[in-house]
This record gives C-alpha cells, sequence and structure tokens, in this order.
C-alpha cells in the first residue's frame, strides 16, 4: 500500500530532510514510526499525501503518485492523514459540518454524505455529537472528530501524527482503542512509545532523514543501545 524507493526532500532552505528513503508497507499492516524530533517523520507523511513534491526517489500510496496531477485529484479518497494538532484539522460550525466536509467535495449525494458522516461518528464513539461546536470538545473529542472525518472519506491509508499528542489519559486511551479497531493500512508516527508498543506489530526508526531499523516492534523498542543511539528510550 506504501512504496517508497530512494526519496529525498530538500526544504528550499538547502536544508535535506529525507535522504535516500527506502521502505514498503502492505495492505492492513499496521507500522510505527519514531524517531528524534527533525528526523523526518511529518515531512514523509507530507510527502505521501501530495503536500510536499518530492526531490528525488518514487512514492506510490494506494498505487498512486502523490506528484502526479491526475493522481493527487484521487489521492484524498485514498489517503487520511490526522495531523498532530486537531484544531488545524476542525474548522466548521458543528461536528457533522466537518465531517461532511471530505464526501461533499467528492460530489456524492445528500444522502449519502449524512450516511458517511453517521457511519464515521459512530466508528469513532460520537454518535449523537453532530450539532456540538467542535471547539468545545475536550482534546479527545476533537481528535476522534479528526479522524471521523477521515474516515468518512474511506481511505485504504491512514497516516496518524502523534496521534495521542495533548490527551488526557482517557482521551489517550479512547485513541488507542480507536486505532486498534480500524482495519486499514496504518502508518502512526509518535513519541509515546507505549502507544506504538500497542497499536503496531512493525516499526520504522528514522534519524536525520534516513532509515535506520525496521523489525518487529518489539525487537526494535526493546533495543535499548539502539534506542538510546537515537535520542529515544527503549524497554518496557
Amino acid at each position: 500500500m506504501i512504496d517508497v524507493q530512494d526519496l529525498a526532500y530538500v526544504y528550499p532552505t538547502g536544508r535535506q530532510a529525507l535522504d535516500s528513503l527506502t521502505l514498503r508497507i502492505g495492505e492492513g499492516e499496521s507500522v510505527g514510526l519514531i524517531g528524534p524530533n527533525g528526523a523526518g517523520k511529518t515531512t514523509l507523511f507530507l510527502c505521501l499525501c501530495g503536500v510536499y513534491a518530492r526531490s528525488a526517489g518514487r512514492i506510490a500510496v494506494a498505487g498512486l503518485d502523490p506528484t502526479s496531477p491526475a493522481d493527487r485529484k484521487r489521492l484524498p479518497s485514498q489517503v487520511g492523514i490526522v495531523f498532530q494538532n486537531s484544531d488545524d484539522q476542525l474548522f466548521s460550525s458543528t461536528v457533522a459540518e466537518d465531517v461532511a466536509f471530505g464526501p461533499l467535495n467528492l460530489g456524492l449525494s445528500a444522502d449519502d454524505v449524512k450516511r458517511r458522516v453517521a457511519e464515521s461518528l459512530a466508528k469513532v464513539g460520537l454518535t449523537g455529537n453532530d450539532e456540538r461546536v467542535p471547539f468545545h470538545l475536550s482534546g479527545g473529542e476533537k481528535r476522534r472528530t479528526a479522524i471521523a472525518g477521515v474516515l468518512a472519506m474511506r481511505p485504504s491509508v491512514l497516516l496518524l501524527d502523534d496521534p495521542t499528542m495533548f490527551l488526557d489519559p482517557r482521551g489517550r486511551r479512547d485513541v488507542i482503542r480507536l486505532i486498534n479497531e480500524l482495519s486499514v493500512t496504518k502508518l502512526i508516527a509518535s513519541h509515546d512509545l507505549p502507544l506504538v508498543r500497542e497499536t503496531t506489530t512493525r516499526v520504522l526508526l528514522l534519524d536525520e532523514g534516513r532509515l535506520i531499523a525496521d523489525g518487529p516492534t518489539a525487537d526494535i523498542l526493546g533495543d535499548t543501545t539502539l534506542m538510546e543511539a537515537h535520542g529515544l528510550v527503549g524497554g518496557d
């Protein structure tokens, strides 16, 4: 579902954010993406969803090339991204309107949009919250609303960027449970290593834009020497 070959991305300032990055993620996998600040995790996400145009290499996500104009139009129906800060993703006056935004832009009928909104809110446990104002929600409710907006597009690939950031323990537990219930292909970038342990079976470790390690979650997170060498804490 995600095929990246020799990907490079250089910022306009000249700083290299991704360097010869190669990775593959299969259908239905739940994969963690870890690394210190500045490792390139968010940059990779923005390349995968077509916000950044790669400097070199090749990307295919759900069979689509994010830099192809024709494929780029189809990408939002296949790839969903949930940002670190939910306030960056919620902009409508009600929860239902926020969740409906994507399906409406697909040109679906009013009945189909309403159905998708109801289904997505049910999946994230927010049925009955249609008319609430997004900015009055708790942190966990905002995150679940943002996820519902992505799920309403019925993507085959879900990119989650630090999904538990800013959440209290209850909100964190709710998001972890939701992630584990989703059957789509998931790439989860996070500094919350217990979250990664609970929600993934495989981990990719990035540092300075390069893929340092790729292996089973327990093996990578349990390698204290490897983790500490890249500014992370290993073990349980």
